[in-house]
């Protein structure tokens, strides 16, 4: 189960929600971008999980306490938000699960949070591993990329193409790209309406080994 925490980023004191895996072993920080939701049920059992994988994970409040039920809602939180301070806010959160874990912090994120996550890999220096799901930001350069990137696709996504993802492939030095026969979203199990059981479980496994991998 997640808890909630406070820590400090270039913005100020910013919450969030920290899962830690059991035992005393601590393995890489992840630091988990949620999606134009908020900070929901959903991604708290995704960083819950990635705490089962032996991670420490930190999901950073970056809507302050606001959430979204509905499409619409969810849009307009996610217009609504200042990407530099979110940056800014993903940054602190590198900071601090990097001294709870063994040292070393990947960035990963879905949908609004895939795309911070690339944008994060852009502007955060000193990330171990960088794994966008479905998330294409703004203008970025993509030459400060220096972490290794996994990204995932879907291949019947209209916001997040593959052609995209292809554009954005071309200009990082190191980055995988997987494309699945899916919608966008596709890896969240709270909506059976896009929700694929094998895509999602296929994306997982290789999200954690490619961590696991670069971070471990």
């Amino acid at each position: 189960m997640s808890e909630r925490v406070t820590f400090s980023a270039a913005t100020g004191q910013v919450k969030g929600e920290l899962s830690t895996p059991s035992g005393t072993t601590r393995g890489p920080g992840v630091v988990l971008i949620m999606e134009y939701w908020g900070i929901n049920d959903q991604i708290k059992s995704v960083a819950d999980r990635l705490a089962n994988e032996g991670f420490v994970a930190v999901v950073p409040d970056l809507y302050h306490g606001k959430t979204a039920t509905t499409a619409d809602d969810a849009v307009k939180l996610m217009n609504a938000l200042d990407w530099p301070k979110a940056i800014q806010e993903i940054a602190g959160a590198v900071d601090f699960v990097r001294s709870r874990g063994n040292g070393k912090v990947a960035v990963m994120g879905y949908c609004m949070g895939g795309a911070l996550t690339l944008a994060a890999g852009a502007n955060i220096p000193s990330l171990a591993a960088v794994v966008p799901f479905y998330g294409v930001p703004g203008p970025q350069d993509y030459s400060k990329v220096t972490a290794p990137v996994q990204a995932h696709f879907a291949e019947h996504d209209e916001w997040a193409t593959i052609e995209a993802g292809k554009k954005i492939q071309s200009q990082i030095k190191s980055m995988e790209l997987f494309t699945y026969d899916a919608q966008h979203a596709f890896c969240n199990d709270r909506r059976p309406e896009v929700f694929a059981p094998a895509a999602a479980a296929q994306a997982w496994d290789r999200a954690i080994a490619f961590i696991r991998q670069h971070a471990s």
